[in-house]
This record gives structure tokens, sequence and C-alpha cells, in this order.
């Protein structure tokens, strides 16, 4: 059955993926609008939270009982790795930030992560990250998730079906908080206020990108809305390949991997080459791996 790409409404509000099955997306004009998700904590134009300091700190798991054991074994791959341990005990052992992590049937085959908080000093506080209830299945776009992407049948050698997916997806989405963390809020919170204007403009110009109404927006926000969208799938996709270059560390597939990846982002996302390339040539990475 052939899913169709959804792009996320207000993409730095809540950011999400969702899979492809069949079919190469072209590369969007506009993140079309639509009704604030449920798993969103903002809305429009509204302003974020920012208390003080969070009421509790570290991990909370929300996971339905039906949903338990599937997400063991998909927590279980994640914390296989180096990467996913160290974030996760990070977190974990935080005095002042909160991380919640539950399960939806929503989006079923994807992921988000959204309601974030600061406090006054612009220090993330809090996050939400929101997996599918069958994430273990349903391989993205390459277009967008050249990692995520690299495990699909018939890219390389090796199975990528399974908990080895679904923790794929979790650490894209681990992906988007630590960047969230690096990000200056009143900066996000301007790009989802500017967000639906520019893209109700463009919808009734004609889908004119060279409206100086637009170009004032964008140079406003950093960007157009899509451009800022993709940056931050990106950084997720990063959070993927750092967990998939410790799971592969010592495996004879390593390179096919690597390979399927680089050969995405050369097509799709060249702009962003460097921040995979670095991945791909540090330690535990194997050195004839190298994308140099």
């Amino acid at each position: 059955m052939k899913i169709s790409r959804i792009v996320c409404f207000l993409p730095l509000v809540l950011l999400c993926f969702v899979p492809v099955v069949a079919g190469t997306p072209l590369r969007q004009s506009v993140v079309p609008k639509k009704s604030v998700d449920a798993f969103s904590g903002i809305e429009a134009g509204a302003k974020a939270v920012t208390p003080s300091r969070p009421t509790e700190t570290g991990i909370r798991e929300i996971i339905p009982d039906k949903y338990k054991k599937r997400y063991e074994a998909w927590k279980t791959e994640f914390l296989s790795s180096d990467t996913g341990r160290a974030e996760w005990d990070a977190y974990q052992k935080s005095e002042h930030f909160i991380l919640t992590i539950t399960i939806s049937e929503e989006n079923a085959r994807g992921g988000g992560t959204s309601k974030y908080k600061w406090n006054e000093s612009g220090e993330l506080i809090a996050a939400t990250i929101t997996l599918g209830d069958r994430i273990y299945e349903g391989f993205p776009s390459p277009v967008y998730y050249p990692v995520m992407n690299s495990l699909a049948p018939g890219n390389s050698s090796y199975a990528g079906n399974g908990s080895l997916l679904a923790a794929t997806k979790i650490a894209h989405e681990f992906g988007h908080v630590r960047r969230m963390s690096k990000t200056n809020p009143a900066i996000y919170r301007l790009q989802a206020q500017l967000i639906p204007l520019y893209n109700s403009i463009l919808l009734s110009n004609g889908r004119n990108t060279r409206d100086p109404r637009l170009v004032e927006l964008a140079q406003k926000m950093g960007g157009t809305p899509v451009e800022i969208w993709e940056d931050r799938e990106y950084w997720g996709e990063v959070g993927a390949m750092l967990f998939l270059r410790d799971i592969t560390a010592r495996q004879n597939y390593q390179c096919t991997l690597f390979n399927r990846i680089r050969e995405a982002v050369e097509l799709y996302a060249r702009p962003y080459r460097d921040r995979f390339a670095e991945i791909a040539d540090a330690p535990p990475a194997s050195d004839a791996c190298s994308w140099q």
C-alpha cells in the first residue's frame, strides 16, 4: 500500500516524519497548513511556557500496557549503542530537564518531538517524544531521511526491520531533542509565529517565492519554512546515524550502510553533507568506510 509523504504543520513546533512505502517525493515549496496535531504543545502564534524549572526531572515513560513489550525491545536495542546509553543516562540523571516518552496509534510508523519548554535563561527544560505504535515498520523517503531509508529492503544485504529500525527512529527523535537544546528559544518562537503567515501568503500569491513579503519573512526566520524544516529533519538523521555507527562498528556491512547514506546525501542533501561526513569519519566508524 502506497503512503503519501506528509509534511508537518509548524515544523519547529512539531518535528516529525511519516514513512513512505513507495515513491520518491519531490521537494516541497510550502509546508502545508494542517490542523494542530494532537501531539503538539504550542498552537500557531502561541507563546511557549517558560517556567523556572520542571516540577520533576529525568525520563518519564508513559507507555500503555499493550505496547510495553514491544517498547522494551525497542529501548533495549537503542541502549545497546554507546550513543543511546550516553544520551539516556544524561537525561535520566538530569536535575533540570524532563524528557517524556510516549506511544500513540497516530502516525503509527513515524514519530515526533513536541512540547518544548525553556526557563527564563533560555535553557531547554522539557520535551516530549511521541513514537508510533508500529515504528518497527515503514521506511521514510531518502529525500529527507537518508539514514533511516538506508535500512530499507534492497538497499543492503542486511535486515533493517524490527527493533533495529524502531531504535533508529528513536535515535532520530533524540537527535531532535539534542538539537533543540542548542536552539535559541526566541528564534524558535519567531519561526513558529511567522511560518503560518509565510505559508498563507505563498498559497495566495500563486506560490511566488520572490514575493517581497516572503523574502522579508524568510530573512527574519533564517530561511523558508521548508528550509527550516529540512534542516531540523537532517539533524534528526544525524542522531540516527550516530546510533547506526555504533551498532555497526564491528559489522562487515557498515561500509555498505554508509555508502548508501552517502549516495542519498549527495543526491538530495548536498548542502548538509558535512554533518553526516563528520560521523562517518569519526570513531568507532571503520577507517575503510571513510567519506574522505
